[in-house]
């Protein structure tokens, strides 16, 4: 327990905000309460007196009852989960509302229809930008340098470390490249990957397997990633991969943690086998109204590439159906040993890594020495390689019906890979999009909680989307308008440049050190070197007004797109007479 602390307290994150501002608000309290800000942040002098105290026989127990039990400082509550919450209070709510137009008077009613009018002409009205502090694009450095790293080539196998300041740990990733595989099996990646981390390791059942994670690291998880190559969308290639962290001391121990879990994993654990996928079903559907706009995407963009058709049938709404249909099955003991047995004939084809990341300080460069030997010993590299039967562009427009309160639209649009010359102004042209026309068509005239557009340039796909919407044939007629307003109005020139900004933003982001450095060689696994990424960059901070007006009447402006929708069975009038009208297959989840 006292290693997790440690390991906790001293790993360096900031890939979701910045790490100075997490370092800020741990001081903080300690400055509130008028304690030394700086003590709160030097943690080596607390994990030294913990580490002694720990050896006293009666140390936790009695925390336990000085800072628990005898503690009367305490208070008691209880919740129960009531299925008809939220009935009840739409109930409640349409019952107010009449209450307060049954009593509005003429004069009520026509202030409420005043204040409606006056609302929109504000928000027809542009706001000044000058009295806002201004960035410009000579703000922004020509080039940002890539990180270091060292590398060495065992055969067919690739190992690279990235030395840089992880606060004494180290990260480790084993990365396998997918061999031929059938769609069934690419079905089961996502399953394989959530249970690989989840079961016994050799004679060792799940529950040692558990005590030996929390023994050696802060956390191992298995995923997969499917990318077109830089050039070319159809050109697929796949990554099964496998991460660890842990303290520096512990490097040892964690290697042969992802060795054994690699190749000694044992799907044999039924019961286990059957909780877990039960839990990610469960998990599965409780996403959908968190992440309905998400999903909505994927409907629009599934035929667009062949990673897009995958995330849409592994991790999309599909994939929640087929997940939801494997549960199911396996209430048969009989299906249930055929799961597993195909997660085992699976799992036999991704035990050898074709790529191995190491972050860490400097002085542990001696560690890639050691991860060698181990995967010298490993099984040969497949020579098959992934490949597709999506070869081209073929439009698909889906409505799916899930357990939501609200819609979830989106559009798509085909257009080109990363290194193609318009993938720049097409990634800016989503920012002006957004932020000239379609937040306040959608969000605040429209009633949605969010919407906009953006860039998919790894899968060549153009996207629209609205998040939490109660329209929905008039939000797809939005993102249509929008097109048609780039195209008939002379933009303002900080539209651009504020879009361009947006873009050199979140290609410039700051994240952690090992974050970087993790992001780092996932790009390179795709083939997508510093040059093309320099390139990239460059070509977005040169991006002019003719550039997204070129590219929008090139890509966007065709009648050929994508749709997909994401809403519930309350909508059923209005999305069947939408369906008839545009040519959409209606899909229940």
């Amino acid at each position: 327990l006292l290693d997790q602390l440690e390991l906790q307290q001293r790993e360096i994150s900031g890939d979701s905000y910045p790490y100075g501002l997490q370092l800020m608000l741990s001081a903080l309290p300690s400055a509130m309460h008028r304690h030394d800000p700086a003590a709160a942040l030097d943690i080596e002098p607390v994990l030294k007196r913990l580490r002694s105290e720990i050896g006293e026989p009666n140390f936790v127990s009695k925390l336990v009852y000085d800072k628990l039990l005898n503690n009367q400082h305490r208070v008691i509550l209880s919740l129960e989960p009531d299925s008809h919450l939220a009935e009840q209070m739409r109930e409640q709510e349409q019952a107010r509302l009449a209450e307060i137009q049954s009593s509005l008077t003429q004069v009520e009613k026509q202030a409420i229809v005043d204040t409606a009018k006056a609302l929109e002409e504000r928000q027809n009205q542009s706001d000044d930008p000058e009295v806002l502090p201004t960035i410009t694009l000579d703000d922004v450095p020509a080039a940002i340098e890539a990180p270091k790293f060292v590398e060495t080539k065992q055969e067919q196998r690739r190992l690279r470390f990235y030395p840089t300041g992880t606060n004494g740990l180290v990260y480790m990733q084993a990365f396998v490249r997918l061999p031929e595989l059938s769609a069934d099996s690419i079905g089961l990646l996502p399953l394989h990957n959530r249970l690989l981390t989840e079961l016994g390791l050799g004679d060792s059942d799940y529950l040692s397997t558990q005590d030996r994670q929390s023994a050696v690291c802060g956390g191992i998880h298995a995923f997969s990633s499917f990318k077109g190559a830089a050039d070319d969308v159809f050109n697929l290639s796949g990554y099964a991969g496998l991460s660890c962290k842990g303290l520096a001391h512990k490097a040892d121990a964690l290697q042969a943690l992802m060795q054994d879990t690699l190749q000694d994993v044992r799907f044999d654990e039924l019961p286990r086998i059957k909780d877990i996928v039960a839990q990610s079903r469960a998990r599965a559907e409780r996403s959908v109204s968190g992440n309905g706009h998400g999903l909505a995407m994927q409907i629009a963009a599934q035929g667009y590439s062949p990673a897009a058709a995958i995330a849409h049938h592994s991790n999309g709404i599909a994939g929640i159906r087929h997940l939801k249909s494997i549960d199911e099955s396996l209430k048969d003991s009989a299906a249930l040993n055929d799961f597993a047995g195909s997660l085992a004939a699976l799992h036999a084809q991704l035990v050898s890594p074709s790529d191995v990341l190491l972050v860490a300080e400097q002085q542990h460069e001696n560690l890639l020495e050691s991860l060698m030997t181990r995967w010298d010993k490993s099984n040969t590299l497949s020579a098959s390689r992934l490949s597709s039967k999506l070869q081209q562009s073929q439009s698909t427009r889906e409505l799916w019906v899930a357990n939501t309160q609200v819609n979830f639209c989106a559009i798509a649009y085909p257009t080109v890979p990363p290194t193609h010359r318009d993938a720049a102004a097409l990634t800016v042209l989503a920012g002006v999009l957004r932020n000239g026309f379609l937040h306040t068509a959608i969000r605040e005239k429209g009633g949605a909680y969010g919407g906009g557009a953006s860039h998919d340039s790894a899968n060549g796909i153009f996207r629209f989307y609205s998040y939490r919407d109660p329209r929905l044939g008039e939000t797809l007629d939005d993102f249509r308008a929008s097109i048609a307003w780039l195209l008939n109005t002379d933009i303002d020139d900080r539209l651009v440049t504020e879009a361009i900004l947006g873009v050199i933003g979140s290609l410039d982001k700051p994240a952690s050190p090992a974050g970087t450095a993790k992001e780092h060689f996932r790009h390179a696994l795709f083939g997508f070197t510093d040059d093309m990424r320099a390139a990239f960059r460059s070509q977005v901070l040169s991006t002019t007004k003719a550039d997204l007006l070129a590219v929008a009447e090139r890509y966007l402006s065709q009648d050929d797109f994508s749709i997909g929708i994401v809403t519930h069975a309350g909508e059923s009038e209005r999305y069947t007479a939408l369906a008839e009208q545009n040519d959409i297959r209606i899909v229940n989840l």
